[in-house]
């Protein structure tokens, strides 16, 4: 038996987007360990889109944008697939087609929509998935560490905050009857297909990796491993929990080397006067 003890286990994976994403790195790291994984996918262009890198995997259609995908998705995983030990929260949008706003310029359409998809569909999900969740299950959401709170970020920071808000109170309504565990995984910046599409991006993620203790950006596999252990049995102390996993780099504000050139710019620059 491995250490993870997942072998023979089923699991769904909520929010296949694409090869580079986090829901894909969990279904291979989950497999590879021989679990049994089921993915969602958003509607049949995304499925076209994803055949190849499918296969023969196993997926159900389910927008959460939808009350109504989300409402039988329970009953279908039941249907085809049976009781689960755990699922996985990788799903966030944003409309960032007008270009980038301050954050109190934010439309209230906007707003609204970003958090139903990025944090409420992670309660209704589990409404809808809790019949078929066994009494021990895990359930992993993907949020975002507590240090990316920049501007090009737009009003995706608060929703993460709220999506972790509701993992907390998830973790306590589920255990008046059952010992289902939620957390999540609060990821520092990723190179992700969905990340380039936030305006600026690229110089944040650049600047995060000057910050880790490392000098080595974060990859998706080290988050996705952190995530398969929270849905292992061997994590099951570990409840209502938000996992930081972004090297080390909110702790290390003051690193020399990016202090030398905030306050030196001429260093980065490579010009030399003296």
């Amino acid at each position: 038996m491995s250490f993870l003890n997942i072998s023979k286990k089923r699991f769904l994976v909520c929010g296949l987007g694409n090869r580079r994403s986090v829901a894909w790195a969990v279904g291979q790291t989950l497999e590879e360990a021989g679990a049994e994984v089921i993915y969602t996918i958003r509607n049949d262009k995304r499925a076209g889109e994803l055949k190849k890198l499918l296969k023969e995997r196993p997926f159900l259609l389910c927008d959460v944008e939808y009350e109504d995908d989300i409402a039988t998705l329970g009953e279908r995983v039941r249907e085809e697939y049976g009781e689960l030990d755990g699922f996985v929260h990788s799903i966030a949008f944003a409309n960032f087609s007008e270009g980038l706003v301050p954050f109190h310029e934010t439309k209230r359409k906007d707003f609204l929509q970003a958090t139903q998809i990025s944090a409420f569909s992670l309660v209704e999900l589990s409404r809808s998935l809790k019949p078929v969740l066994k009494p021990d299950a895990s359930v992993v959401a993907i949020g975002i560490s507590s240090s990316v709170t920049a501007a090009n970020y737009g009003y995706m920071s608060p929703i993460k905050n709220a999506l972790e808000g509701c993992v907390r109170f998830l973790a306590k309504s589920f255990s008046k009857d059952s010992e289902i565990r939620f957390n999540s995984v609060n990821a520092g910046p990723l190179r992700t297909k969905s990340s380039a599409g936030i305006p600026g991006y690229l110089d944040n993620y650049l600047y995060a990796e000057q910050l880790t203790y490392r000098k080595r950006a974060l990859t998706t596999q080290e988050v996705a491993d952190t995530v398969v252990y929270l849905l292992s049995p061997r994590s099951s102390g570990i409840n209502a929990q938000g996992i930081v996993v972004n090297a080390g780099m909110d702790w290390n504000y003051f690193d020399e080397s990016v202090v030398e050139k905030a306050s030196r710019p001429e260093l980065s620059r490579g010009n030399s006067d003296a």
